[in-house]
């Protein structure tokens, strides 16, 4: 089968196609011809082994992915597809049903076939939705969604959602409304409209307004993007309140902290854990028109590093996704 593949760390040029063997399916699995995959954070920062972060967090990508080179040599960890063959012992998949899934940090989806386990991170594809809408279901809304739940909406519900418009935001903005958040999103001003179609109550232009020197307050501030800080939005955040972040290190020791001093938390767990039962509650809330994935683009699996350079730019909005065969 062909698959994008990168045997040394670098940049999106690394990324090359080669012919590699199909895999086959165990008795608990499904062979899947993916017809969709998507280009996100982890792809990138896995491919340059996170050197943008830093010498030390660059060290400890290398003893998670490979020290030297990577073991796994096929990214993408998003995918959409057709099961093309059932195991033994499956019961919840046919060949031919239409399927989406997240294999995380296992990767291996920038291909044309990957096998994954029946009880794994996959479904049925949602009604009505195409290859390329169902395959960015997963990543950035099971990163909100574990952070929205960790701040529990129902008690705190006034949210603002920092960098609303990426992959993360743009899920977390539906699901806070979901589950009866007050939301108030922050990103440029071309996706201002977009916020407020896909149920934000309130919109702030960061190019325009800084959400930290106007004064207002809210229960919880949701950085989707990893570019504030803590100390940075406190003083917008009501007593109580919960200061979400999705990456960096300082933010576990912050979390150990302000959880034993202080009334105002930071709230970061590591390892997120996603479920199987996480994926059917997105089918669900995807079945009932109250979430759907927002894709900037759709390139096709050839041009994968143009597709992962424009990612890179921190510009996109929503979700970056990759057509794989016609």
């Amino acid at each position: 089968m062909k698959a994008v593949v990168y045997d040394r760390y670098g940049p999106p040029e690394v990324l090359h196609f080669e012919d590699v063997e199909r895999p086959a399916p165990k008795d608990d699995e499904v062979l899947i011809k993916i017809h969709a995959t998507t280009v996100n954070r982890s792809d990138c920062h896995t491919r340059e082994a996170n050197r943008s972060n830093g010498p030390a967090v660059s060290f400890l990508s290398r003893l998670v992915s490979g020290v030297r080179a990577p073991r796994q040599r096929i990214l993408g960890s998003e995918l959409a597809g057709v099961v093309e063959q059932a195991g033994s012992a499956v019961s919840e998949f046919n060949v031919g049903d239409g399927v989406f899934g997240l294999t995380g940090f296992g990767f291996g989806a920038h291909a044309e076939y990957r096998c994954m386990r029946e009880s794994g991170r996959i479904a049925h594809i949602p009604e009505g939705m195409t290859f390329e809408q169902a395959a960015p279901m997963c990543d950035g809304a099971l990163n909100a969604l574990w952070c929205l739940r960790l701040a529990d909406l129902a008690k705190r519900p006034k949210v603002l959602i920092y960098g609303a418009s990426g992959a993360i935001g743009t899920a977390a903005v539906q699901l806070a409304r979901h589950f009866k958040g007050d939301v108030t999103a922050v990103c440029g001003t071309k996706n201002l409209e977009l916020m407020k179609s896909i149920g934000a109550g309130k919109v702030i232009d960061y190019t325009k307004e800084d959400f930290t020197k106007s004064g207002e307050t809210y229960d919880v501030i949701f950085d989707a993007v990893g570019k504030h800080t803590f100390a940075r939005c406190r003083g917008s955040l009501k007593p109580g309140g919960a200061y979400l972040a999705t990456d960096g290190f300082r933010n576990v020791a912050l979390a150990l902290w302000t959880s034993r001093f202080g009334d105002k938390k930071v709230m970061f767990k590591l390892p997120p854990v996603y479920t199987k039962e996480d994926i059917l509650f997105l089918k669900e809330l995807a079945e009932k028109k109250e979430y759907r994935p927002v894709i900037d683009s759709v390139y096709p699996l050839e041009r994968v590093v143009e597709a992962t350079k424009y990612v890179e730019t921190q510009q996109k909005t929503g979700n970056v996704v990759l057509s794989v065969g016609s």
